[in-house]
């Protein structure tokens, strides 16, 4: 009985100490000073936004000019069919 109480509490030493390495690895990580900062996040930011706004703009003007006129000829012919 005496080896299974020792046993265990050495797993428990075991885990114990692999819970406060990865506490500390945790800690070293959060007070990391290097890394990403806030002006190359605005800039990913912006360039995002900008093409962002060129796909819509590209698509908008895509649907303007060749689809919803296409589309309405093709819906007219449709529904002025004259069975002959």
């Amino acid at each position: 009985m005496k080896k299974f109480f020792n046993n265990v509490k050495a797993r428990f030493n075991k885990a114990t100490a692999a819970v406060k390495a990865r506490v500390e690895c945790a800690k070293a990580t959060v007070e990391n000073q290097l890394g990403e900062g806030y002006i190359d996040t605005a800039v990913k930011i912006i360039i995002g936004v900008v093409i962002g706004g060129v796909l819509l703009a590209g698509l908008y003007t895509l649907f303007n000019t060749t689809v919803m006129p296409t589309l309405s000829s093709k819906i007219t012919e449709m529904f002025t069919y004259s069975g002959t």
